[in-house]
């Protein structure tokens, strides 16, 4: 499945630093278990990736509990946007 090409995931904490390609970037996402997905700079341009940033804004600030940029939504709700962004 292409979107697991895009999304990819690290597993070991270890990896973590090293796992970010050039033009991609490293995101937290989940309710309550926050999982690390690794996706394309050119999300940021997408009004609705924007619009999950202004959400984590709202709720983290500039202080993001995992290290990292923290977005605040479901795992499922998230995979289904950036599986939309890949096919456009």
């Amino acid at each position: 499945m292409a979107i697991h090409k895009i999304l990819r995931r690290s597993l070991s904490a270890e990896k973590r630093s090293n796992e970010v390609p050039k033009g991609h970037f490293a995101v937290y996402v989940g309710e309550s278990e926050k999982k690390r997905f690794v996706i394309p700079l050119s999300y940021l341009n997408n009004p609705s990736f924007q619009e999950l940033l202004c959400q984590a804004e709202e709720e983290y600030g500039f202080h993001h509990p995992m290290g990292g940029l923290t977005i605040p939504c479901s795992e499922e709700l998230f995979i289904g946007l950036t599986s939309h962004l890949s096919r456009t």
